[in-house]
């Protein structure tokens, strides 16, 4: 019988074998630490962290989440929280490169959140069209949108999903 530990690091093997050598939103995938969370932007002064769940294709949700985000940045001061929005399944094409999204993206993540894309998403997009989405520069591929979700709940960050 598997330990949870052997379940997450089978999944993330998987999800390693499967990468591309030519992606160019890579930054933590390589080396990836499910034990050790890595973030594109540096906050140490933060006194708070926010995770912010993606899972759903509705604009509308996106917004929200967006807007949620953009909120508690006001409320706390970007230096006083971190945030991360982990975007997989049909909310990954929140990040896509052609998003309607795309400033407010860019304009969040110029205050310090972060952005991670599910490759496990772009797995199954791949093989129904062929090829890998093209993501926002801004965006972080992760193994998998869960498993960051996981990781990063475990590590004292509060989950929102709007």
């Amino acid at each position: 019988m598997r330990t949870h530990g052997q379940w997450v690091a089978a999944v993330l093997v998987a999800g390693l074998l499967s990468a591309p050598a030519f992606a160019a939103n890579w930054t933590f995938f390589r080396h990836y630490d499910f034990h050790k969370p890595q973030f594109l932007h540096a906050h140490p002064f933060a006194e708070q962290h926010l995770l912010v769940q993606v899972d759903q294709g509705r604009t509308r949700r996106w917004a929200l989440a967006l807007s949620n985000v953009a909120n508690v940045l006001n409320y706390f001061g970007s230096d006083k929280i971190q945030v991360v929005v982990v975007a997989y399944g049909p909310g990954l094409k929140m990040l896509f490169a052609n998003s309607r999204f795309k400033a407010r993206v860019q304009s969040l993540n110029a205050q310090g959140v972060e952005f991670d894309a599910c490759h496990q998403t772009m797995l199954g997009i791949k093989a129904k069209t062929g090829h890998f989405p093209k993501l926002l520069p801004e965006a972080v591929v992760v193994p998998g949108g869960v498993v960051r979700i996981m990781q990063l709940e475990q590590h004292g960050f509060n989950l929102l999903k709007p």
